[in-house]
């Protein structure tokens, strides 16, 4: 272990989570807001989550700790309808910027799957469908809105590093998207997790389960279901010229979203049609941009169809899916 790590190690043992000194840590590499070890603790195997104050990111970029406990609260309410898509929590305290859960073994990141270009169908439409239920579960719920109140986590990790800075490398969009910001802010309809993403998922043969749920905030579903899709039309353009079945599993998402409660389901589609072009332009001009689209060809083209969808006065879910893909048989 670092210098780091033994000091982490110790607070460990101090607050009584550890139950030897001689207990092994692990630091998993993937993520830019937080610290995560696997900690071997004798016979005991668990995971360790503690936020950063500052993100690792090439830009300056900083947050509010208290973001773990909301983590901590979005598992705890989620869990009282869906234990099993949700880790197990085994230490959580509000005065500590750290929690432990269940280390989920033998599971499968689904980003990983993703990049390799293996499109399951049926995991399409149960992430969905999880995700519509957290939102239609939440819907309106006077006890999520008082403990989610928590919109200055959400701009600062969110809202500003993904619109507001697109915003200032965009200036003939920037009044559409700054516009989008402030109607984000204002929106406060059920729990979003706020990083409802690939490699956010692990899954086994009976299991699903969503992790990295520290931007949870009381605000706009329409978020979640953006930010989710988007992830799905960059790896189809990140695989290009291969093509996998990208297309049929948004449309798996979207119908295991619906399929639970379309009352609130299609008004939610309606504004992820405005969101959706403008999270394009944050994966590749914000502060946090996909790490694997690199050409400059597809950057462009995501810059290129973004801006296009950004402007159009009407724009339909639907369009803009049938759009990106003819699109993307034509790029060369």
């Amino acid at each position: 272990m670092n210098k780091d790590e033994r000091k982490f190690s110790s607070i460990l043992l101090e607050c009584g989570l550890l139950k030897s000194p001689n207990a092994k840590l692990q630091n998993l590499t993937g993520g830019v807001s937080s610290e995560i070890y696997i900690v071997k603790d004798g016979k005991r195997t668990f995971v360790v989550k503690r936020a950063l104050h500052k993100l690792k990111v090439e830009d300056e970029w900083f947050a509010d700790i208290s973001r773990n406990y909301a983590e901590q609260e979005f598992i705890n309410y989620v869990s009282k309808f869906r234990p099993d898509a949700v880790p197990k929590l085994i230490f959580a305290k509000r005065i500590y910027s750290f929690f432990a859960m269940e280390f989920l073994d033998g599971f499968t990141n689904w980003k990983d799957d993703l990049l390799s270009g293996i499109c399951d169908l049926q995991l399409a439409y149960k992430a969905g469908a999880l995700l519509g239920e957290i939102h239609f579960r939440s819907w309106d719920d006077y006890e999520a809105k008082q403990k989610f109140n928590t919109l200055e986590n959400f701009e600062q990790l969110r809202i500003d590093p993904y619109l507001r800075t697109t915003a200032e490398k965009h200036p003939k969009l920037s009044s559409k998207i700054l516009a989008e910001a402030e109607r984000l802010r204002n929106t406060k309809l059920c729990l979003v997790h706020g990083d409802f993403s690939p490699k956010n998922i692990l899954y086994s043969n009976n299991r699903l389960v969503v992790l990295d749920c520290e931007v949870a905030w009381f605000g706009d579903p329409s978020f979640d279901l953006s930010f989710f899709l988007n992830h799905f039309f960059l790896k189809s353009l990140y695989h290009f010229p291969k093509k996998f079945n990208f297309r049929q599993m948004i449309k798996d998402v979207l119908r295991g979203y619906t399929d639970l409660n379309n009352k609130y389901a299609n008004k939610v589609k309606e504004q992820t049609a405005i969101l959706l072009p403008m999270l394009m332009l944050a994966r590749i001009d914000g502060k946090s941009p996909v790490e694997y689209i690199t050409d400059e060809n597809k950057k462009r083209f995501v810059r290129d169809f973004g801006s296009r969808m950004i402007l159009e006065t009407e724009t339909e879910l639907n369009t803009i899916i049938e759009k990106w893909f003819q699109e993307l048989d034509k790029l060369r």
